[in-house]
């Protein structure tokens, strides 16, 4: 039986099915989760190992270059890249894309036993290694604290409170806490009293390593109970540890007799963090991945509100970035976005169809969106980005089906039919040719939705939504839309006028003729015009992922290697005076020493460096950025000399430092240098838009070598860890113990007071039978020289990266087209390669994974069609439009100047999906015309008349429609593709079609009157 019959026999049966579709859908968006982008795993974890006192070179080879042997033997690897750093080995394990996020846990644990067995062959003085493998885990709701009038004792204790408080709510995976006060316990021996009394430092180091230690003590039974014999109670204040007693000689002193004691923050902390000029602290909260995060959000907030009158008074919470209130507002605009849509669709269907077919087309598309939602909920396909964005994509073809099945069965019952045979007659030429293009359409997004990798994940809810939403648009197409026409569709008469002898049905029949005896012109033309149009498509722009309409931007701030953080901080606190004298700016939050916390599953944070400061500014509004960041380059251009300024936007898409990169590897740390140096000349030669010039090397920085005298030394009995350990305790200061306050643990560091104006000559090292010796008696001076203190690899080879950035203005794909030839020219010698990172490499890695997968969808999509057929040349003639779809796309990018962006890819797929389905459709209403007996060209006349109003209306009602997205940044590359490629693909289906099934089938048609003849 026909489904479109039975549908309008079986009322009870398709109103249910509309009514699940219309309820279920209202359930779905409520139930749906939220997110700001799709759930995405960052298959990367990071080992940290320190080993105190090696150079970055040592680092390198004694601890770097082991754990990497060890890793590499993991098959899960896709890449290891490292840094080494003095003191301070850092390893980034990637991990192939082609393991999901439920595979990485016991990745993680191989990992951490490739470590562990290496371990074993790390030199002595390194300290276990840190296998963090939550590195990508994404705080979306992030505060920064302040707290005037508290000391750093309080603002623990308030940092403790809210995070326990706050992992209490219901959705919270974790809190991060960041930038609190680093203190410690100081010892400041006096040194002329030490040199008096005879008294190393080592005897001062034993006396406070044991003061505050935990140790097992022991139990005694009594009477057949266990008593647990406690540690005795350690040093619990500053004066008691001041009261500490050191053996001298057979004398006793008291630690305050010789040195001064006392509790203050660390002169080098690892990061220092300021919030509108005040110190400040962040807390960042993550929520479960199962979680809808706006609701998370609202608890989080509501819970802060409740926790207000027990938080002090002067403590305040700062919202950085809140991810829930950034994610409701643009749901709540993009389902603006879509009811406008929705509703223009509407509209135009009523001005051209009447308003009956409006209301049966209408509903059945909000039936379609509505029905999505609810498969949506039920498949846990949260409501984000890209899945929404899918539902604008696939609107062309959703409504085309409707409108294809509503028009042929309006026209059949105004020539006197029933609705049950025009619904019949309607659905039982089409319903087979629409299922076939609407797997089609769907195949073009398979290559995408289906990799398996990195992409595929990221973008599986755009080919799960269309996937749902073409499939359900169909069999409501011909269940619901049958139905709501056999209410609302009026019988005419049998003698009623030829439904197409209005004026346009005739101009378009009478133009098509004329192309039609013109064909091979009309061929020719359209030749040239898609020449020209890839021509053109040359000089569109090109861009990765659009900049985010999130009133944010960042400063990068790089001070030469080595600068201390405290003087790092003082020059970011310029640019914080000059940023909060503005009144477009809201608040202005400042990291120094390394990056904030992961806020956004597509910020990066720049790793540890004490030169290295960041600003996180927000405006008022987005439009303001561009005009303040200029001001800002100059202002900063003039007073920031000292260090390398850059000013960033955030982007929707991954960040990957500069946004032109070229990696240079090889052996030789010089020769990467030169050929660095090289690159970076070559690039800003090639062309003044390729700025700031930097290698992820940074500077040489300058070291002091003691001059070790080995014979002295050795008849002394004093080593080089002795000299080692001297110089220390005179400069940074050795940790001697911990003092413990509730659960932190505050260092003990005996050092020389910095206010002494001591020089590190004037210390004493000890020998082993108690003496002391001034330190010039075992050293003859000092070496100087500049040593690599950030050594970079790459799969196990050294890797010296340079970046530039654009101006403002341009894309990379310009700047890169500009300078890509004259570093290439650059030779390379043996054993050393160039390749190119950046926006460059991850466009190519996206394009590259999307073509691996395409090949098979297209071939699928080919075999289809030719089974629709049972035939090669109709599928040929439609397959023949595909390439010249790209022509409206080519001449609206370049009259707009937006740029061809991965969302404009995403464009241009669905533009060929509408068009093969289009093609289909009226290559079959071709072929059945043509089995009526019909002469061709008056087939062709006949049929593509029939499919004029479904074609424009369609291709109409998805231009409009996209209109309200042309104000979205993320969807406006998108929208214009689809617009300006759906206006010429409509007269490629109506006429190239047509012209190009006159020429194939013109022997045929020669067969058929000569056998007629006869």
């Amino acid at each position: 039986m026909n489904i479109a019959r039975f549908s309008i026999n079986a009322p009870v049966t398709t109103w249910i099915v509309m009514l699940v579709c219309l309820f279920g859908g209202i359930w779905g968006f409520f139930s749906l989760g939220r997110l700001e982008d799709p759930a995405f795993t960052i298959k990367t974890a990071v080992v940290v190992t320190h080993y105190p006192g090696a150079s970055a070179d040592q680092v390198m080879i004694e601890v770097t270059e082991p754990l990497e042997a060890a890793i590499q033997g993991m098959g899960q690897v896709e890449r290891i890249t490292s840094s080494s750093r003095p003191g301070v080995s850092r390893i980034d394990v990637e991990i192939r894309p082609t393991y999901d996020g439920t595979e990485l846990p016991e990745v993680w644990a191989e990992l951490r036993n490739k470590v562990e067995d290496a371990q074993l062959r790390l030199p002595q003085g390194a300290r276990t290694p840190i296998v963090n493998d939550s590195f990508g885990d994404v705080f979306g709701v992030f505060f920064a604290v302040t707290a005037e009038g508290f000391n750093d004792a309080e603002k623990h204790d308030l940092a403790r409170f809210l995070r326990r408080e706050i992992l209490a709510v219901d959705g919270v995976a974790n809190v991060e806490l960041m930038g609190l006060p680093e203190e410690a316990i100081y010892v400041e021996p006096d040194i002329a009293l030490m040199k008096n009394q005879n008294i190393s430092p080592a005897a001062i180091l034993n006396a406070l390593a044991s003061s505050n230690s935990v140790a097992p003590a022991g139990s005694l039974r009594q009477d057949g109970n266990k008593v647990r014999i406690q540690t005795p109670e350690g040093s619990d204040s500053v004066d008691e540890i001041a009261a500490l007693s050191i053996g001298v000689g057979g004398e006793v002193l008291n630690l305050v007799d010789i040195a001064d004691v006392s509790r203050g923050r660390r002169v080098d902390p690892g990061v220092i963090i300021r919030h509108d000029g005040l110190d400040a602290f962040t807390l960042g909260i993550a929520g479960l991945a199962s979680e809808n995060i706006v609701e998370v959000g609202n608890r989080i907030d509501a819970r802060l509100a409740e926790l207000q009158a027990e938080i002090p008074v002067g403590a305040k919470l700062h919202p950085i970035y809140q991810q829930h209130i950034v994610v409701d507002e643009a749901s709540t605009a993009f389902l603006w976005n879509l009811a406008m849509s929705v509703a223009i669709v509407v509209v135009v269907l009523g001005l051209f169809m009447g308003p009956r077919a409006a209301i049966v087309v209408g509903a059945t598309l909000l039936l379609t969106v509505v029905g999505t939602l609810l498969f949506m909920a039920i498949f846990s396909i949260e409501m984000e980005r890209i899945s929404l964005g899918a539902l604008i994509i696939a609107m062309g073809m959703l409504v085309d089906n409707a409108i294809v099945v509503a028009e042929g069965m309006q026209t059949a019952m105004l020539r006197g039919k029933s609705s049950r045979d025009a619904a019949t007659e309607a659905t039982a030429k089409t319903q087979i040719p629409l299922l076939g293009a609407t797997v089609i359409g769907i195949m073009a997004f398979a290559g995408i939705g289906l990799s398996p990798d990195a992409t595929g994940e990221f973008l599986f809810s755009l080919f799960a939504v269309i996937a749902i939403s073409l499939l359900l648009s169909w069999v409501l197409a011909v269940t619901a839309t049958p139905l709501l026409g056999h209410y609302f569709f009026k019988v005419g008469h049998a003698d009623n006028a030829d439904a197409y002898s209005g004026p346009l049905f005739r101009m378009f029949a009478w133009s098509l003729r004329l192309a039609l005896k013109l064909r091979w012109l009309v061929v020719a033309g359209l030749l040239v015009v898609t020449v020209g149009c890839y021509y053109g498509f040359t000089h569109v722009k090109q861009q990765f992922f659009p900049n985010s309409n999130t009133p944010l931007f960042f400063v990068h701030y790089t001070m030469p290697q080595g600068t201390a953080i405290n003087t790092t901080a003082e020059q970011m606190a310029v640019l914080e005076e000059w940023l909060l004298e503005r009144e477009e700016v809201v608040d202005v939050a400042t990291f120094v020493g390394q990056g904030a916390t992961r806020f956004l599953l597509t910020y990066a944070s720049e790793p540890s460096n004490s030169g290295y400061g960041h600003l996180v500014i927000r405006t008022q509004s987005e439009p303001q950025i561009a005009a303040l960041r200029a001001e800002l380059d100059a202002y900063a251009a003039e007073v920031m000399t000292d260090g390398e300024f850059r000013s960033a936007r955030l982007v929707f898409g991954p960040g990957s430092g500069a946004q032109i990169q070229a990696r240079i590897s090889g052996k030789d740390p010089e020769v990467l240098r030169d050929l660095a140096d090289q690159v970076m000349t070559a690039m800003t030669g090639a062309t003044p838009n390729a700025l700031l010039p930097r290698t992820n090397w940074r500077e040489q920085e300058l070291v002091l070598t003691p001059n070790y005298v080995t014979e002295r030394a050795q008849t002394a009995g004093v080593t080089r860890d002795d000299v080692a350990n001297l110089f220390n305790f005179a400069t940074e200061g050795v940790t001697a113990g911990v003092y413990r306050e509730s659960d932190r643990q505050l260092p003990i560091i005996v050092r020389t007071n910095p206010d002494a104006g001591l020089s590190v000559m004037d210390q004493v090292v000890a020998t082993p039978t108690g003496a002391v010796l001034p330190v010039e008696q075992v050293i003859d001076g000092f070496s100087l020289e500049a040593q690599n203190t950030l050594i970079q690899r790459r799969n196990r080879v050294p890797t010296i990266t340079v970046g530039v950035d654009v101006p403002v203005g341009f894309t990379a794909a310009q700047v890169f087209a500009e300078l890509r030839q004259q570093v290439e020219d650059i030779p390379m010698p043996p054993g050393y390669k160039m390749e190119w990172g950046g926006e460059h490499e991850d466009s190519a890695k996206a394009n590259e994974s999307l073509g691996r997968q395409l090949p098979i969808a297209l071939l699928i999509m080919v075999l289809i069609s030719i089974l629709l057929f049972n035939a090669l040349r109709q599928p040929l003639i439609i397959w023949l439009l595909v390439p010249m779809s790209v022509n409206g796309v080519a001449f609206w990018l370049l009259l707009t100047g937006v740029p061809f962006s991965f969302t404009a890819l995403l464009g241009l797929l669905s533009l060929s999906g509408m068009l093969i389905k289009n093609g289909i459709v009226l290559v079959e209403e071709i072929d059945l015309v043509r089995a009526e007996g019909v002469a061709l060209d008056q087939a062709i006349v006949d049929a593509s008349v029939s499919r004029l109003r479904p074609v424009a209306l369609a291709a109409a009602t998805t231009i409009l429609g996209m209109i309200p997205l042309l104000t979205d940044p993320f969807f406006v590359s998108m929208a214009i593709t689809i617009m300006g490629g759906l206006a010429f693909a409509s007269v490629l289906t109506l006429v190239a079609a047509p012209v190009f099934y006159a020429i194939f089938f013109k022997k045929d048609e020669k067969r058929r009157l000569a056998a007629l003849a006869a």
